[in-house]
Order: structure tokens, then C-alpha cells, then sequence
């Protein structure tokens, strides 16, 4: 179904049907990763922390390191930190010498957690994507970094 289809309209212009369908696609695709997650009681956002910080491959990051690396930049990034330390995924470190350095790590815990999401992410991003071809893959993702850029 087009984007047209979808929101019961036409004659859109281009730019607004681009932009429209690029927004209901993220949307959807939001729904989908949130439901694979649901079962692990995390959010999409908590998801994305623990991500960031297994990519610091051991080294602490800082909260605005941590902000600065999110999908979503609106997200609470103080607040998420503290669910995921609540479930012991995360820790906070505060440096002895300036208290006001504080630095997150992700836990053993966190690790094991994002071994057992990562599959069900996966298959529900392959899910998504089923119907493209790697060119298609490639032409969209370069379209949509000229979009950004």
C-alpha cells in the first residue's frame, strides 16, 4: 500500500509523500522492534543505551557521550540510565577526585541481556526488509544518509 493509501489522501507533493512515508515506516518499524523488546521488559531507548555502551567495548561513557549516540536525541538519557541500573544492567560510576565525572558502564548482566535480544531484533529487522534485495538495501540507505547529510 502507498503512503496515499495508507493515510486515505493524494495529491501530496513529493517532498511531503517522502517525508510522510519515511515517518510511518520509522513509526512501524518502532512498533515492531518495541514488541521484540516487550517481552524483556526494555524499551526501544533502553535498548539503545545498552547498545552503545557494549560498543564502548569495556570503556565507561559518559552521559553526554551516551546522548550524543542515541537514534532518539529527545530521549531522557539521565532517566534511562537510572531504569537500567534499577535492573542491574547498567552501572554508574562517580569518580572519587570530581564528583561531578560520572561515568556508565554496562554489566555482565547487560551483556548477557543484549546476547539474548540481539537474535529477536535481528529477525524482526530482517523480517522488515524481506522483500528487498542488497541493491535495494544500499540504494535506500544512501538515499536516506543524503536526507541526514
Amino acid at each position: 500500500m502507498n503512503i496515499e493509501e495508507h493515510l486515505k489522501t493524494n495529491n501530496l507533493p513529493a517532498a511531503r509523500k517522502l517525508s510522510l512515508s519515511i515517518l510511518v515506516t520509522a513509526h512501524l518499524i518502532d512498533e515492531k522492534v518495541a514488541g521484540a523488546l516487550k517481552p524483556f521488559e526494555l524499551s526501544v531507548q533502553q535498548f539503545n543505551v545498552l547498545r552503545i555502551l557494549r560498543g564502548q567495548k569495556g570503556k565507561p561513557a559518559n552521559l553526554s557521550t551516551i546522548q550524543e549516540r542515541m537514534v532518539s536525541k529527545m530521549s531522557n538519557t539521565t532517566r534511562l540510565v537510572d531504569k537500567l541500573i534499577a535492573k542491574d544492567l547498567v552501572i554508574r560510576i562517580i569518580c572519587e577526585t570530581n564528583r561531578r565525572k560520572v561515568e556508565i558502564s554496562i554489566t555482565e548482566n547487560g551483556l548477557r541481556l543484549l546476547n539474548e535480544v540481539d537474535p529477536e531484533v535481528d529477525s524482526v529487522e530482517k523480517e522488515l526488509i524481506k522483500q528487498l534485495d542488497s541493491k535495494d538495501i544500499e540504494y535506500m540507505t544512501s538515499c536516506l544518509d543524503g536526507i541526514r547529510n
